[in-house]
């Protein structure tokens, strides 16, 4: 494995995302080989905690204008790991201090409104961005839930854009690399297409779940009874609420087009179960069964 080297990589937004980044690359033995790692927050309190934790070595405000330059100054490389709402405010608050030879890049959950915010916001520079997206959330959130393995054997999506340097695309593939990861590339396009099925309409789903049961009036006495399957079912609805109403906001066309689907295929079981029509009900849950197994077996990779 080829080691990764950095002078100074600038994170916005150290929590699960971004401090995981950082811990890989101080903590996986061999893998990088760095200078500082400065963590910018939303609020001076979590990078603080940041810096206590030893996961970044420096600090900086988002609204002072020194902190930032100096952050900035000198910096390889920029992470965005805020909620993808925050790309083009976050963008132009830094073009400014960002040098040249800076190359930016994120980890939002959604490529098509990142793509247009950083198109806005950074117009003739926007070569210096390369669209990313790690897939490796936990439903836990903040920099305590950072891990420095949460990556390995994870897949990375690239989006690239035609203006990249492919030096500069390559620099990232090689960032996320050193982290354990497994990478890949597409469109943004087809990104956004293929993670509201696989990502963002799970976690619409498992929202709605809980959000049934809440409403029922004996809701209580359900939660009393919940187990396993509703465990299982429901684990991603203790993600951030705030993250996932922008991603679903984001990406509202791809994902109401998913979630008709879904509801078309509801219709199919709800008129089998009124039907009593077990051979309808048995066919299609043997279908998934099938295709789950083969996906598992497969380790989560797609077939060949």
């Amino acid at each position: 494995m080829t080691t990764f080297t950095f002078d100074k990589l600038v994170i916005f937004g150290v929590g699960l995302i971004g401090g995981s980044l950082a811990r890989a690359l101080r903590e996986r033995d061999g893998a990088a080989r760095g200078g500082r790692i400065v963590g910018v927050g939303r609020s001076r309190a979590s990078a603080q905690r940041a810096r206590e934790l030893g996961i970044v070595d420096d600090v900086a405000g988002l609204d002072d204008d020194a902190e930032l330059s100096a952050a900035l100054a000198g910096a390889d490389l920029v992470l965005l790991a805020a909620p993808v709402a925050q790309t083009q405010s976050l963008l132009e608050r830094i073009v400014p201090f960002l040098d040249a030879e800076t190359i930016v890049t994120d980890a939002g959950s959604t490529k098509s409104d990142v793509v247009a915010a950083a198109r806005s916001a950074l117009g003739a520079r926007i070569a210096q961005f390369v669209p990313g997206h790690p897939i490796a959330g936990r439903e836990s959130s903040g920099v305590e839930a950072a891990l420095p393995d949460l990556y390995v054997g994870r897949n990375v999506v690239l989006c690239p854009l035609p203006e990249n340097r492919p030096d500069d695309v390559a620099r990232i593939e090689a960032m996320w690399r050193a982290t354990g990861a497994l990478l890949s590339a597409m469109s943004h396009e087809q990104h956004d297409q293929v993670f509201a099925s696989v990502s963002h309409l799970p976690h619409l789903l498992s929202f709605a779940l809980v959000e049934r049961i809440l409403s029922a009036p004996d809701a209580a006495l359900k939660f009393s009874f919940a187990a396993g399957g509703f465990r299982d079912f429901t684990r991603i609805a203790a993600s951030s609420p705030e993250m996932w109403r922008d991603v679903c906001l984001a990406n509202r066309d791809a994902l109401v087009d998913e979630l008709d689907g879904y509801t078309a295929v509801l219709a199919r079981l709800r008129a089998a179960i009124v039907a009593g029509d077990g051979a309808t009900l048995e066919a299609v849950f043997a279908r998934s069964r099938e295709a789950r197994s083969e996906w598992q077996e497969r380790g989560g990779r797609a077939p060949k």
